[in-house]
């Protein structure tokens, strides 16, 4: 079994999360792949540099400025900074975007009602699943930034959640594969005041049960929309838990 697993700002913009997580995630058996956002450092860079942050809807306007900055923090900074803290664990990785090796391709999105600048989309059959095999073959460990290439010497600032879910459906081409999300919460909550309320598993039948009942709302239906399209693409399950429950059954599991 493949593990994909997909951390953000939670873990990124904590020494000490970050620290746990490595551990944890070096601790995990079998093969594995790790996709990292870039938190707040491009947002902090960004303003020492002078260059305004703009996010709408929570996604960052990629201008020609935003995109070198980003591509610095997260294909370099972030990326190096993980690979390193995994070799020291003894999980041999290789840090890669999507330019590397033309291991994603995306397209640039198309101008609506925003234009997000220079932020992909992956394109369908985007994620080399020669290449994963190759590098997990090898036995390295892929830690993939959520920056990609259009294939024309073009760099694309791309959500890592999208990143993950490509990447974890190019794997199920290999051999089997769960995808897991690192999230601030413990799973999908029935009540998000409390976090014992953790719904342990959910279906396609559950799911629509629950959007109806408003239990699932706003932000958490992109994620796990995004969870049953990446399980119709292949991939075994799909699990949204903490960071720091990594090694743990905990959280939740979502599969047909």
């Amino acid at each position: 079994m493949i593990t994909v697993v997909k951390i953000g700002g939670n873990v990124i913009d904590s020494p000490e999360a970050t620290a746990r997580f490595v551990a944890d995630f070096a601790a995990l058996e079998g093969p594995k792949i790790l996709i990292h956002g870039g938190g707040k450092l491009a947002t902090r860079l960004s303003a020492q540099l002078g260059i305004e942050s703009l996010m709408i809807d929570g996604r960052r306007v990629t201008d020609r400025q935003t995109l070198d900055v980003v591509t610095m923090v997260y294909a370099g900074l972030v990326n190096k900074q993980l690979v390193a803290a995994l070799s020291a664990a003894g999980c041999r990785s290789i840090g890669l975007s999507g330019a590397d090796g033309d291991a994603i391709t995306s397209v640039r999105r198309a101008v609506g009602e925003v234009d997000y600048g220079y932020v992909g989309d992956i394109a369908p059959d985007g994620v080399r699943s020669d290449l994963l095999a190759s590098l997990l073959d090898a036995g390295l460990t892929p830690v993939f930034c959520a920056i990609t290439c259009d294939g024309h010497g073009t760099l694309l600032n791309t959500n890592a959640d999208s990143v993950a879910s490509a990447v974890a459906v190019a794997a199920a081409r290999i051999a089997p594969t769960r995808l897991v999300f690192c999230f601030e919460k413990r799973g999908v909550l029935r009540d998000v005041e409390d976090e014992a309320s953790v719904i342990a598993e959910i279906t396609p039948e559950s799911y629509a049960a629950l959007r109806a009942g408003g239990v699932i709302n706003k932000g958490m239906l992109p994620k796990i929309d995004g969870a049953f399209r990446a399980i119709d693409g292949g991939v075994s399950c799909v699990v949204i838990k903490r960071a720091d429950e990594l090694l743990s059954e905990s959280g939740t599991t979502i599969r047909k």
